[in-house]
């Protein structure tokens, strides 16, 4: 099917319900751009849809959550893994409704917004979204900074600029293909992946207090320090211009805008953002569980600083790469979220 043909099915002819009529479609130069092979198995269908997810779950491992996940480690061990758990299935079933809008009604959810919602309505929306995606994107590119400082001695300043620089760069890439930038951010997730899973194996934690960890404990609410970092992890963790985003890029994919094109996109876009999402939680889980295993019941229990967190873990595991590893995760983490 034609770029132009599946453009033309997916605008709506009518009102539909909505107040105003869709003329154009979310993100114009990707819209469609991806192939999807009608004669082509489960697996390969899965491997074209795979990529939105990627770039969904960099959000929920942004430079944001490493402080609230350090602190919560540090000063209550493992108890707040159940709000790390609880908060993703949320993001899960969030991100599954945002991407479902978006195949289903061929908008995004800022145009579902706008279409639904009156003007001054619509106009609310959109300042209190602008300011959620400023406050998010300015802990990616400061961690991105930090990250830059620890590892290379670049002062904080000109590591905001670089940051910016590099993620236009980036951003060019989007001319070339959006499967670039979906392949940019997967190679920075592999790479945070595999830095915690090396600080899991030098911290050696003791996984029966993991498990516990994830039962959710009646001392999260009634200890107001747990509560008030609980709570730190739960707005860390969710994310509201990932909606925004996701119900957005799943267009990309050349699916046929038909019933079963679109019950088909849902199936396989669920599949990779559960996923990915799913890593997300692995990676956030490997925050905490490192500090805790780490800090936890020691001195520097009170730790809250990234910076502080970097310079301590080599002299105490013992592992002269630690902190180094943590450094080049916390980069790969700015420069993918950013």
């Amino acid at each position: 099917m034609h770029k132009e043909e599946v453009a033309t099915n997916s605008i709506p002819t009518g009102n539909d319900g909505w107040r105003y009529a869709r003329d154009e479609v979310s993100l114009p130069e990707s819209f469609s751009s991806v192939k999807i092979s009608p004669n082509a198995g489960f697996w390969r269908t899965l491997l074209a849809f795979a990529g939105p997810g990627l770039m969904v779950a960099v959000g929920y491992m942004d430079p944001g959550n490493w402080a609230t996940d350090i602190a919560g480690g540090a000063q209550f061990g493992y108890m707040l893994l159940s709000v790390i758990l609880i908060s993703n299935f949320m993001a899960i079933l969030l991100q599954h409704l945002a991407l479902k809008l978006g195949v289903v009604t061929g908008r995004d959810l800022a145009q579902a917004c706008r279409d639904h919602y009156s003007r001054p309505v619509s106009f609310v929306l959109w300042v209190l979204c602008q300011i959620a995606i400023i406050a998010c994107d300015l802990a990616e590119v400061i961690g991105a900074a930090i990250a830059l400082n620890l590892l290379f001695g670049i002062p904080i300043v000109y590591g905001v600029i670089i940051t910016a620089l590099d993620v236009l760069m980036v951003l060019f890439l989007q001319s070339k293909g959006f499967r670039y930038i979906e392949s940019i951010v997967g190679g920075l997730i592999f790479v945070i992946f595999a830095c915690f899973m090396y600080e899991m194996a030098v911290s050696s934690p003791p996984i029966a207090a993991i498990l516990v960890g994830l039962i959710p404990s009646p001392q999260i609410v009634y200890n107001p320090n747990a509560l008030y970092i609980a709570i730190g992890i739960l707005g860390a963790t969710v994310m509201p211009h990932n909606l925004y985003l996701h119900s957005s890029i799943v267009q990309t994919r050349n699916f046929a805008r038909d019933d079963i094109g679109k019950a088909m996109a849902i199936k396989f876009a669920s599949i990779d953002s559960t996923v990915s999402l799913l890593f997300a939680l692995v990676i956030n889980a490997a925050i905490l569980i490192l500090a805790a295993a780490t800090f936890y019941g020691t001195e520097h229990a009170g730790i809250t600083d990234i910076a502080d967190a970097y310079n301590l873990l080599t002299p105490l595991l013992g592992a002269s790469f630690a902190s180094i590893a943590f450094g080049i995760a916390l980069l790969a983490s700015g420069q993918s979220s950013t």
